[in-house]
Parts: C-alpha cells; structure tokens; sequence
C-alpha cells in the first residue's frame, strides 16, 4: 500500500495511537488507519493524547467485561474513556473472534470489520453513544463515513486526509 506521507508526518499522527495484540488482520495497513483515527478525533475539535488499541481474543474480553462491567457476555469491542476536556486518553480492546465472526454474519471483509469496531471505539471516545435506537443510528453512520474516507487514505496526502 504505497502511500505520500512523508516519515515525520507519519510518525505524529502514528506515536499517539498504540496497537498491541495480532495485527495480521489489520492488513499492514497501521499507518493509513492510525491517520483515519486521529482525523476522527480532529474532525471534532479533539486531539488524541495517547489510545491503546488490544485486539485480544474471546475469552480475554469476556473477562474484562465480567471484572471490569459486570457483564457476562461476548462484545467485539469495549472502549475505556479516560479523556479530559479536548484531550482525547482511552484504551480500546477488541476481540478478533467477534470481529471474524462478524464479518461472516454481515458478509464483509475481516479488515472491514476491524477498521469499523476501530472507528466505533474512537467516536465513543469523541463522545457517542450506542445505549439508545437513535443513538445507535447516529453512531452507524458515523462509522461509515469514516469507512468511506478511509478508502481515500491510501491514495491521498496527510494533507488531503486531516483536512
């Protein structure tokens, strides 16, 4: 994926989003999706201070869910918002079986798939919400917005993709 962003460029949108875990489904593609995320975050007035981003598995989520949400179910992603007035902190984990998962019920692409829950996980950070019908609608389409520019990412220059 052959791209114009010159190094320092990159390494300032890249050194404040972290992702740690298997990143085989992320495709190579860190850079473009680390710039998409930040342009969230800048679209809305917000700057990115530091987020980690796990892609975990089942079992490691289903945990943090129990210990950390009281919750005894499977999620894809669970997002814990540490941010203070413009300054966006969080961490992100995300489960890459629910990920594969739900790319086969929804018919999409695994990296698809990711690059939403990843978008999700930063526009819950920005302040959306997905607890209500409406809000759930305004989140989709938040969401797919973001898809859509993504797919310009890697053809345009960091320029083209903050503005």
């Amino acid at each position: 994926m052959e791209n114009n962003y010159t190094s320092m460029e990159q390494s300032r949108y890249s050194n404040n989003i972290l992702i740690y875990g298997n990143k085989s489904l992320l495709k190579g593609a860190i850079s473009p999706i680390k710039l998409l995320l930040n342009k969230i975050a800048k679209d809305h007035k917000l700057t990115i201070s530091e987020i980690e981003v796990n892609l975990v598995h089942d079992n490691q989520l289903l945990e943090i869910n129990q210990s950390a949400l009281n919750h005894d179910y499977y999620t894809d992603i669970i997002t814990f918002d540490y941010t203070e007035g413009k300054i966006i902190r969080g961490d992100i984990y995300i489960s890459i079986d629910r990920i594969k998962e739900n790319a086969k019920t929804y018919k999409n692409s695994a990296f698809d798939e990711l690059l939403r829950v990843m978008c999700h996980g930063v526009l819950h950070l920005c302040g959306y919400k997905d607890k209500t019908k409406p809000d759930k609608t305004l989140m989709t389409k938040m969401e797919n917005k973001y898809l859509e520019i993504y797919k310009k990412v890697p053809r345009g220059t960091l320029k083209d993709v903050l503005r």
